[in-house]
């Protein structure tokens, strides 16, 4: 859906693949219930605010319901063999279970 694109990219600041990455580790450490979570997420990441992550984390949430409401496409993406592909599964469940929508 090319407008959740464009309004992401209207509404922050840009976010590095790794900062990206730094955020979703994150999240897994401080969960909703952790004081002062959107602080420590920041330090985190490094290079953004507390209201910039908490924006970010929230952006993130829509674009989840819209794709988990059918609204957005999933893409069909080539599987492969062994294991590697059964860990990214593992990995999007457990990121799904720390964001605790």
């Amino acid at each position: 859906m090319a407008s959740l694109t464009s309004s992401r990219n209207s509404n922050s600041s840009s976010w590095t693949p790794k900062q990206n990455k730094l955020f979703e580790k994150a999240l897994a450490v401080y969960d909703k219930d952790t004081q002062d979570r959107w602080h420590n997420v920041a330090k985190a990441v490094g290079g953004k605010s507390a209201e910039e992550v908490k924006r970010h984390y929230e952006i993130l949430v829509q674009d989840l319901m819209h794709i988990e409401s059918g609204q957005v496409a999933i893409p069909n993406y080539r599987t492969t063999t062994g294991s590697s592909s059964r860990g990214i599964a593992d990995y999007e469940q457990r990121l799904m279970k720390n964001l605790k929508i």
